[in-house]
């Protein structure tokens, strides 16, 4: 088994990916014997680090990523508000000191994956432990609604959750597939049946600088879809760094008129970038306001208006008021989009 997962790595990393795997820690089924368990009647099954159990399972999974070449791993659990009652446990003595050791045992293991190289993604907030990113904050029961409901409720996602972090602090799953029962159409698949769907939640994360977990089996089926892929990629790579920084919140998404927000970042040739989207079944034509403090420009900005993943829009120079802010006519159709493009 070590030899096949070892020698489909290796296959990967030629090909130039990165590859990794996900764990379940944290279970509403019983990992077996209940010695090892965490609070079962408070939490469901959950695996306590205080255990032997844990000790040898970290081992074994530390010595299994080393021995295939993982680049990444994602957790699942264990979260550190669940407590341990067994008073068995080598590492701790009952439940009063289970919360801390549990949270110690979870960084260590954390470290080890960093001195190894490897790339962690965690449930919870273990940035100061190694962790890289964690969710942006979903419930997985969105993932039946309709397309243009789970892009609205994403965007509200993402505008909540990125007060306190940048954007590439976290991810967003993006289902590609029928998740939980959901019907033709809350799914993305046939791709290229839903193209215009999918250009849009492409444009959503790219756009936001969130990189997105695609619960699919594949990218794209057809050569148009392709296209569309290549271009959110490209466009991120062109304009990563105003994408990575720091997300401006101009109006949160409510479904009953434009929402916008906007990176901004004075350091940077790109001062802004902002995407309004319009989530109603009206074309919105309107004059809209971006708040440009955060950008450092003081008199003027020149402005490009996107649609698409190509800057083909329209250059124009505003003025800024004594707010800072700067007022863009924008014409945006039913469900769709702009994005602005924000220079001196």
């Amino acid at each position: 088994y070590i030899a096949r997962i070892k020698s489909d790595f290796e296959y990967a990393h030629s090909r130039g990916i990165k590859t990794g795997a996900y764990i379940l820690f944290c279970s509403s089924r019983s990992y077996g014997s209940g010695e090892h368990d965490a609070a079962p009647a408070a939490y469901g099954r959950s695996l306590c680090l205080g255990s032997a159990y844990a000790e040898t399972y970290f081992k074994q999974l530390l010595d299994f990523m080393k021995e295939v070449g993982q680049d990444c791993l994602e957790t699942d659990g264990p979260y550190h508000g669940y407590r341990c009652e067994k008073t068995t446990h080598p590492l701790h003595e009952g439940r009063d000191d289970s919360w801390r050791v549990n949270w110690e045992q979870q960084e260590k293991f954390y470290r080890l994956c960093m001195d190894d190289g490897i790339y962690i993604i965690t449930p919870d907030w273990y940035y100061a432990s190694g962790g890289r990113k964690m969710p942006m904050g979903y419930k997985e029961a969105n993932w039946t609604l309709p397309r243009a409901q789970q892009s609205l409720v994403a965007r509200q996602n993402i505008y909540d959750g990125t007060w306190w972090r940048t954007p590439s602090m976290a991810y967003h799953a993006l289902p590609l597939t029928p998740v939980y029962g959901g019907g033709a159409d809350s799914t993305m698949e046939p791709l290229s049946d839903h193209l215009d769907a999918y250009d849009r939640v492409l444009a959503q994360y790219f756009g936001m600088g969130i990189m997105a977990c695609y619960r699919g089996y594949r990218l794209y089926d057809t050569a148009e879809t392709q296209a569309v892929v290549a271009g959110w990629v490209d466009f991120y790579r062109r304009h990563q760094a105003i994408l990575d920084s720091d997300i401006i919140h101009v109006r949160r998404p409510d479904g009953r008129g434009l929402d916008c927000m906007m990176h901004a970042n004075a350091s940077l040739k790109e001062k802004g970038l902002a995407f309004i989207w319009n989530p109603t079944e009206d074309t919105v034509q309107q004059t809209f306001e971006l708040p440009l403090y955060y950008t450092g420009l003081k008199d003027t900005a020149k402005i490009t208006v996107n649609t698409g993943s190509s800057e083909s829009g329209d250059v124009a120079v505003y003025p800024l008021d004594r707010d800072y802010r700067v007022k863009v006519p924008v014409s945006i159709e039913a469900h769709g989009y702009v994005w602005v493009l924000i220079e001196p």
